[in-house]
């Protein structure tokens, strides 16, 4: 079977799939809505299939690779939820201290994708660690509706804690450098920009398509940003002007990326928003920029 991609669908059925991701439009909206561009209800029905995640069709580093190794953990965050669980992968024979990333998930925790993103960062030798924002209501349900539903449930402030908590802990990791970098995407990559303003000694943060901070945070981050957008994404794009502006003014060392004719969410290999051509370059910045700043 052939792959679909963002081209296989009108824009106004993707502008409304993004809205529906994000919490902004129900699934009974988006059916109604998007059966005026399919053949009725369940021509509707079928693009929503389409469009949702394939996990297993898109994993690129198994669980049990013996390259790596693997392993839930949990840490202490006292002013968050009480408790931190996440994901731990790093290479499985690492010689010396390595790089520490925080991997940061979307708005529906930590589903599958966001685990071998963390996988593939142990392979090119890094220590990734990837937070379950969802662990004090049970952790990821198994079902993507399920979870954004729970995800709306949950205290913002608590869970920014909670990511703080675990990038304190990665710094004191005995196998890792000290060197502590962050990537997220979508719900993620606003959390990056957070963690940026926060942290001072945060060594690298990569940001895909999130949410800006407000100035006088911006005004506050001292990390060197990689900042990725889609070329189709205006909800999260309109916001960049003014950012860009705060971090010239407090002088923030950044790139920034706009990736021509891609949709939001273009690096997650498992939906048809996945752009071939855009993401593995996102990607290998990505990697590159945390080669850079996070090795000694």
């Amino acid at each position: 079977m052939t792959r679909k991609t963002a081209a296989d669908f009108v824009p106004e059925v993707l502008q409304l799939f993004d809205r529906y991701v994000h919490g902004l439009l129900s699934r009974r909206g988006f059916l109604q809505s998007a059966a005026k561009y399919t053949v009725g209800a369940a021509g509707a029905e079928a693009v929503l299939a389409a469009l949702s995640p394939n996990f297993a069709n898109a994993q690129q580093v198994p669980g049990n690779d013996p390259r790596i190794q693997t392993r839930y953990v949990e840490i202490a965050s006292p002013q968050g939820y009480g408790t931190v669980r996440g994901y731990l992968a790093q290479p499985a024979a690492a010689q010396g201290k390595l790089p520490v990333v925080l991997v940061v998930h979307e708005n529906r925790g930590l589903n599958p994708h966001i685990k071998d993103i963390a996988r593939r960062l142990a392979l090119d030798n890094f220590i990734a660690f990837a937070p379950d924002a969802l662990h004090p209501l049970g952790g990821y349900p198994g079902d993507e509706d399920k979870a954004r539903e729970l995800f709306g449930k949950l205290d913002q402030a608590k869970t920014r804690a909670d990511f703080l908590a675990a990038a304190a802990w990665l710094k004191t990791l005995p196998q890792g450098n000290a060197r502590v970098g962050a990537v997220g995407f979508c719900y993620g990559g606003g959390v990056v920009n957070f963690l940026a303003a926060q942290l001072p000694d945060l060594g690298a943060a990569v940001p895909f398509y999130g949410n800006q901070p407000p100035d006088e945070e911006a005004a506050r981050i001292k990390a060197p940003l990689l900042i990725h957008y889609a070329g189709n994404d205006e909800r999260i794009n309109a916001g960049w002007p003014r950012y860009e502006a705060a971090l010239k003014k407090a002088q923030v060392r950044y790139q920034a990326f706009i990736y021509p004719g891609t949709q939001h969410g273009f690096n997650n290999d498992t939906t048809p928003r996945y752009d071939p051509a855009a993401a593995p370059l996102a990607w290998q910045r990505t990697v590159d920029f945390f080669n850079q700043q996070l090795r000694a």
